[in-house]
């Protein structure tokens, strides 16, 4: 394990594998480094890149300064990129892909950037997350009932079945969920403007000019797969791929070989 130091202080901790061009990972919500799809994506891509997997603030290893914003995590993938050297590509999947995004609009040294399945919600083939969810996840977190924030983020964040949120704890992975909910709330704010049933807003990512890949898999839900697909489109040198047979739960193996031809092309 190694640390960065973000700009106001905060240890932020990472794993780096293999040898190559530098790639940070940016792991989605109530994932960390080694709790989530980067773990084991991590050493696919390590045999061709530099990878740096971290935990975001708040999460497994890295520190958590209060107060939260946008912008202090924007500066924890800053001061990863000045760790590998000043430039990197970047990839982030969910949430993690909406943080790259706002971070490479927001002038980082981003040379080529990959995102799969932010979770946006563009039309009515779902229904939109209310408007108040931000403020009541916040809630939750704050007197301390880190089940309840889940379950309202599956819930009404995801769109998850009541039957299947009423049994996530009784899963093995509950504890660890448990962990790193707190941490919800830092997911939201990166999303909840694009999950309202909207069109995105054609000039919101103007300044995302390095070469782009929009990745979503051919199994997962059509509010995500249109999403994507109008995600591409609005950004200034975008791509898109359809990961056949993949969901937003998404296999390293898969996405791996679709990672490397878009970083080495």
């Amino acid at each position: 394990m190694k640390t960065a130091i973000s700009r106001d202080g905060t240890s932020i901790a990472y794993d780096e594998l293999g040898e190559g061009p530098p790639l940070v990972l940016i792991g989605g919500a109530l994932n960390t480094r080694s709790f989530g799809p980067n773990g084991s994506l991590a050493p696919l891509l390590a045999e061709r890149f530099t990878v740096i997997n971290y935990d975001r603030r708040g999460r497994g290893d890295s520190g958590d300064t209060a107060p939260y914003s946008v912008e202090r995590e924007i500066e924890d993938l800053e001061a990863l990129i000045e760790a590998a050297g000043g430039s990197a590509s970047v990839f982030g999947i969910s949430s993690g892909a909406a943080l790259a995004l706002e971070a490479a609009n927001r002038g980082l040294d981003i040379e080529k950037l990959a995102l799969y399945e932010a979770p946006f919600v563009v039309d009515d083939s779902r229904p939109p997350v209310p408007d108040d969810y931000l403020e009541r996840l916040k809630g939750l977190v704050a007197s301390g009932r880190r089940g309840d924030a889940i379950r309202l983020f599956m819930r009404e964040g995801v769109g998850l079945p009541a039957v299947f949120v009423a049994l996530m704890r009784l899963m093995p992975a509950w504890s660890k969920l448990k962990a790193v909910a707190h941490t919800l709330p830092n997911d939201a704010a990166f999303v909840d403007d694009y999950q309202k049933g909207r069109p995105l807003p054609a000039e919101r990512w103007t300044s995302v000019t390095m070469p782009t890949l929009v990745a979503v898999g051919g199994k997962s839900p059509d509010w995500m797969r249109n999403a994507m697909q109008e995600l591409a489109d609005v950004l200034p040198d975008a791509g898109h791929s359809t990961l056949e047979g993949q969901t937003h739960i998404v296999k390293a193996e898969a996405l791996a070989p679709v990672l490397v031809e878009f970083f080495e092309r």
